[in-house]
């Protein structure tokens, strides 16, 4: 008998589905797809990875290792 294969696991989310859930209803939306939640999840752990990466380089030409709000701000102008 052929062993069953575990299921695939889908790639790991820092952002928890709840909360972007609510805040998808809060602005309007009655019902939310689950596909839809997943890319907008997506979307959005991107352009936090974007924005960090542009603050680390921000950081790095002050010669500096903390990352601060205006490194932040200023990564995503």
């Amino acid at each position: 008998m052929a062993k069953k294969k575990a299921p695939a696991k889908k790639a790991e989310s820092y952002i928890a589905k709840a909360p972007i859930r609510r805040l998808m209803k809060k602005e309007g939306a009655d019902l939310v797809a689950a596909d839809a939640l997943d890319k907008l999840i997506s979307f959005l752990e991107g352009a936090a990875a974007d924005a960090t990466k542009e603050a680390i380089k921000i950081c790095k030409a002050d010669k500096r290792k903390r990352v601060t709000a205006a490194d932040i701000r200023n990564a995503t102008r």
